[in-house]
This record gives structure tokens, C-alpha cells and sequence, in this order.
């Protein structure tokens, strides 16, 4: 015949519930996996925030040689027409 647990009286729970260490390790590991998964999406919200940043660089540099070719372009077409 199984034993029931004593009265409660007052108290702290620890005192009477029977600690569950599989389950504590089990919320740890779950707590530890949830902080590392948050500091990864941080982590990779800065490499994007820095990718789109190296792309307009990119863009404008770009745009700055296209520019300075139709100038030299445009200032060689002038020059010839006399």
C-alpha cells in the first residue's frame, strides 16, 4: 500500500514534494538553449545590420565610378565637337 504524504500543515513545498533533479537538469538545459538561441539572433541582426551597411558602401562606390566615367565621357564628346 503506497504512503501518502504527510499533512500540510505550513511550510515550504521543498519540505514535503520530493525534488526532481532530471527535471530541474531538463529546465536548466531548456533556459541555457533559450538564452544561446537569443544571443545567436542578436548576433546575426549584426551581421545583417553590417551587410546592409557593406552594400550601400558598395552601391555608392558604384555609382561614384559610373559617374566619373559618363563625366570623362561626356567632357571627351565635348572636347572633340569643336
Amino acid at each position: 500500500m503506497p504512503r501518502s504524504a504527510p499533512p500540510r500543515v505550513g511550510g515550504s513545498r521543498f519540505l514535503y514534494e520530493p525534488f526532481d533533479a532530471a527535471a530541474a537538469r531538463v529546465d536548466a538545459y531548456e533556459r541555457v538553449a533559450e538564452e544561446r538561441w537569443r544571443g545567436l539572433e542578436r548576433r546575426l541582426q549584426t551581421i545583417e545590420t553590417m551587410l546592409e551597411r557593406l552594400e550601400r558602401r558598395l552601391w555608392l562606390a558604384v555609382f561614384g565610378v559610373v559617374g566619373f566615367v559618363l563625366t570623362e565621357g561626356i567632357y571627351s564628346v565635348l572636347q572633340i565637337v569643336p
